[in-house]
């Protein structure tokens, strides 16, 4: 797929449709006043409109990387696209009947679109996967962006099927079942105080966290390649530093603390523990991956730093500019 693929393509256009709806939805959230869970109404709306046309741009920018299976891609492409406006419709018409679209299923319409919705999301999630083989298969020749695309699909499918842990009904649902089967939060109810904007429990635990976490190594990763490779470009010291095995490195360690982090924040909300407010066990863990990532990020960084001043390193840098 080319420059000009990616402009034709469906994904693109959804993720542009998405992000103009952006302005209309904020100005719902400020103007209208209507309350669900506790919280704006429109907020939900707004914050996957910002999600769907970051992934859709994202897997339309990766699917021009592929050179294998790209009819493959571009039919799936499609269809995930088409999965994507589903979704979104059903998030927008909830808000503007003034009721929750996740979980509900006080009517057979609203379990109808709930169960549409989660179908749509099942099938988005083997699209990425079936995507994730097929870069698998697609090597760019730079293995530390190769890397960073191979690990960004492998979490943020494990932060997409977090979600799944979030439809079970909760003990007090089943206990006393008002129409409602599922829950973001671990611990207390949904709509308690959170996080602004992004409406985290800061009460208790909340599954979003590491949902929005996985998912969004999709870009993390890849844009870290992108600004090792900036900054190498644009310094001369740094690209002395940052050869293509240090870029891989630096990328290896990234990947691991990004699963470590996901797994760290999924045993948190799951234990209950609000995300400002980690303790016991899991703000151990957190601490020793935090200084055991830093430690190694030192070491590769200050070998790479002796390896740039070693005078065998002077001289093939020398030998090139020669040659």
């Amino acid at each position: 797929m080319t420059a000009s693929d990616l402009r034709r393509s469906p994904l693109l256009w959804v993720g542009a449709a998405t992000l103009v709806l952006v302005v209309p939805t904020t100005v719902l959230a400020a103007a209208d006043p209507v309350r669900i869970t506790g919280v704006d109404g429109w907020l939900k709306p707004l914050k996957f409109e910002l999600s769907i046309a970051l992934y859709a741009v994202t897997l339309a920018w990766l699917l021009t990387r592929l050179r294998r299976g790209r009819r493959l891609a571009g039919a799936l492409g499609a269809v995930a696209g088409a999965l994507l406006v589903v979704e979104m419709v059903i998030i927008l018409g909830a808000a503007a009947l003034g009721t929750t679209s996740h979980f509900n299923v006080s009517t057979p319409g609203h379990a109808a679109a709930f169960a549409v919705m989660g179908l749509s999301i099942a099938v988005v999630w083997v699209i990425t996967a079936v995507v994730g083989v097929l870069l698998w298969r697609s090597p760019s020749g730079d293995a530390a962006f190769d890397l960073s695309v191979r690990a960004g699909v492998v979490l943020a499918l494990a932060g997409m099927a977090v979600a799944f842990l979030m439809t079970s009904p909760t003990p007090a649902q089943l206990a006393d079942f008002r129409g409602i089967a599922g829950a973001h939060t671990v611990g207390a109810a949904d709509g308690g105080p959170g996080l602004p904007l992004l409406g985290w429990s800061t009460a208790a635990g909340d599954l979003r966290v590491p949902h929005f976490v996985g998912m969004h190594a999709l870009q993390g990763l890849p844009l870290l390649v992108l600004a090792l490779q900036l900054v190498a470009r644009r310094w001369p010291a740094a690209a002395a530093l940052l050869t293509p095995r240090v870029r891989l490195q630096l990328v290896a360690l990234a990947s691991a603390g990004w699963a470590a982090a996901l797994a760290l924040l999924t045993w948190q909300a799951l234990a209950g523990q609000s995300v400002v407010a980690p303790a016991g066990a899991v703000l151990g863990a957190g601490a020793a991956v935090a200084v055991a990532g830093a430690a190694a990020t030192a070491v590769v960084l200050l070998r790479a730093r002796r390896a740039a001043r070693s005078p065998l390193a002077g001289d093939a840098r020398g030998a090139r500019l020669v040659g």
